[in-house]
């Protein structure tokens, strides 16, 4: 029997509970791991890998919505979670299985919803992963989830706010509506 050649999933990934929406578009082979798309997302959304994640998912054999992570948080937590290296998106992501949700950082509680939108065939010379468009930056690390960024957002947007300046040392300048498509890495697994 021999292996099929991998195709690629084109996803959008949204950072849920923002407006106006902060979203990627990404290319990733479909037999990808799951632990290969959790750095595919911190790349294109901008994270630094700080924080503990975990991917929410319908089983397409069984049914149930199954629980995806790391091999440190299936080592500390347990139960019934899934090591991320261990399975590919193509073991669950379909034309008929489409959605999956994933959760960084459980202290912000940052939620993404990922949709595959198409199955493509693989482009020559092309390097896979790709992020190929997106929207709005993402939110600094440690900014306190939604409701921390909606307030560091107005923050910075008012130089008289007495938390202007204390803010601005912590997280730089920060233009919310920059996206810059060539500075976007996925490749790296650090």
């Amino acid at each position: 029997m021999t292996k099929t050649s991998p195709k690629v999933f084109q996803f959008k990934i949204k950072l849920c509970g923002i407006t106006p929406m902060i979203w990627r578009r990404v290319h990733a082979l479909s037999d990808s791991t799951f632990g290969d798309l959790h750095y595919v997302i911190q790349g294109a959304m901008g994270w630094d890998c700080s924080h503990l994640h975990e991917f929410a998912m319908c089983n397409p054999r069984t049914g149930s919505l199954d629980r995806i992570a790391s091999s440190e948080e299936v080592a500390e937590v347990g139960g019934d979670l899934i090591n991320q290296d261990s399975v590919t998106i193509d073991s669950y992501f379909s034309s008929a299985n489409k959605k999956a949700n994933y959760t960084y950082d459980f202290g912000d509680d940052w939620e993404h919803e990922i949709v595959l939108e198409k199955i493509l065939d693989v482009v020559d010379g092309v390097d896979y992963p790709i992020c190929i468009a997106g929207k709005r930056a993402c939110p600094p690390e440690d900014c306190g989830g939604v409701w921390g960024y909606q307030d560091l957002i107005e923050i910075l947007a008012d130089p008289n706010n007495e938390e202007y300046e204390e803010r601005l040392e912590w997280y730089g300048e920060f233009d919310s509506e920059e996206f810059d498509l060539k500075e976007v890495r996925l490749n790296s697994r650090t």
